[in-house]
């Protein structure tokens, strides 16, 4: 895929990620954009589309590893806390010097500093849900979660 995306490209992208709505259909439709290209591909990859604590679409690959779970539950968690996505708290925090769960006092098995999740933002309602891909660089699995975003906005 290309190269790290900067602060300033994530929050361009995170106002342009805003959905108009989103259910479980639309879950339906992320999911299945990231199960095709991650085929055509053959990206060893799981992934997930996610309400705020209740997972609407899970899927695992061929060669995805049975750790790639704990990974997306862990990267869902940050979203969820910080509204952000993964990729972008990681980069705040390493652009303050300050390692990720030592800054906000988090527990390792209970969040990543790790790229991946972006948040589901819908228009009115703010985040209400995740976009979790494991298994990439935390830049690919960041850039493809996000292009699934993109795809259902059109």
């Amino acid at each position: 895929m290309t190269a790290p995306q900067t602060i300033e490209e994530l929050q361009i992208q995170a106002a342009e990620l805003e959905l108009p709505a989103f259910d479980p259909l639309i879950a339906w439709e992320i999911g299945c954009f990231i199960q095709k290209r991650a085929l055509a591909e053959n990206m060893p990859i799981a992934f997930e589309v996610a309400r705020t604590a209740h997972p609407l679409f899970y899927f695992s690959m061929p060669g995805a590893m049975p750790d790639n779970a704990h990974w997306i539950r862990r990267k869902r968690n940050v979203v969820e806390r910080f509204y952000r996505s993964s990729l972008m708290m990681k980069l705040l925090a390493d652009r303050e010097g300050r390692p990720f769960l030592e800054r906000y006092i988090l527990s390792p098995d209970d969040f990543v500093s790790s790229g991946g999740s972006v948040p589901i933002i819908v228009k009115g309602s703010g985040c209400i849900g995740s976009v979790t891909v494991s298994g990439l660089t935390q830049y690919d699995d960041h850039r493809l979660a996000a292009e699934a975003i993109r795809h259902v906005i059109g």
